[in-house]
């Protein structure tokens, strides 16, 4: 498991994150306090507080090059 800090600060940019988690097989959290998230569920995302950062924990090993450069736009550095 890796697990990145990523901002979801606008409503098309949720959209997208979702849609680029979409292509993958992988499962991803995203967590928010005690909050835990389907990170591939819309709804879910936008129960959580966007103007803070969120920790994404990605469930993937195999996948993980491919995935971190899909979302490098949403990782926070």
């Amino acid at each position: 498991m890796k697990s990145v800090q990523i901002s979801l600060n606008s409503i098309d940019k949720v959209k997208s994150f979702v849609n680029d988690l979409a292509k993958f097989d992988s499962d991803f959290d995203l967590v928010s306090g005690r909050y835990v998230i389907d990170a591939k569920s819309i709804m879910g995302i936008f129960s959580l507080d966007l103007s803070k950062p969120i920790n994404l924990n990605i469930h993937g090993d195999k996948e993980l090059p491919e995935i971190l450069e899909t979302l490098d736009p949403y990782i926070i550095k």
